[in-house]
């Protein structure tokens, strides 16, 4: 029986690792026929979103967004404000490198981002290195994104984020022009 036991959870344990670590799927509110990244997020955009952990930890935020193109480099400078009262910005820079392809770099990054349109969605994957207590680099957590837009023109973008092929966390954002 022990043997046995050991087989099952032996089979068991990648089966369960791919289905934590699996992407989020594409919205149903999904409206437009596809997301372009360096269109729909061009110019000024607010934000607002909220971090979920397993562990029941919940943190809502606002982001100012504001995108510009310069070529084939598309980049999102974003100004977050958690509602515990921390700021924080960031810089995304996304290069085209083929039809619906981008690779992509941002300040917490680990390596390269890889950027995809999967029809109506567009696909962000990175590693991000979170800060610990003392805000010194810490645990690498594996971030997917799918962004789409709705038929009222809000883009949704939700993230699983995922350690050691598990899922840990997840994002949801609402992103609006100004004035809507």
């Amino acid at each position: 029986m022990r043997q046995r036991a050991f087989h099952l959870t032996h089979l068991a344990l990648p089966i369960l690792l791919t289905a934590c670590a699996t992407a989020p799927p594409v919205p149903r509110e999904a409206g437009v026929e596809r997301f372009v990244i360096e269109e729909d997020l061009l110019g000024r955009t607010t934000a607002r979103g909220e971090f979920r952990a397993i562990n029941g930890v919940r943190r809502g935020f606002s982001a100012e967004l504001n995108g510009s193109l310069d070529g084939e480099t598309f980049t999102l400078a974003e100004r977050f404000a958690y509602d515990d009262g921390e700021t924080d910005q960031k810089t995304w820079r996304l290069t085209r490198v083929g039809d619906g392809e981008y690779i992509g770099v941002r300040e917490d990054v680990v390596g390269q981002a890889r950027g995809y349109q999967d029809g109506a969605a567009f696909r962000l994957e990175y590693d991000v290195r979170l800060p610990d207590e003392n805000g010194e680099p810490g645990r690498k957590v594996r971030f997917r994104d799918v962004l789409v837009e709705t038929d009222d023109g809000v883009i949704l973008n939700r993230a699983t984020v995922g350690y050691w092929g598990l899922r840990v966390g997840s994002v949801d954002l609402r992103i609006t022009r100004p004035g809507e």
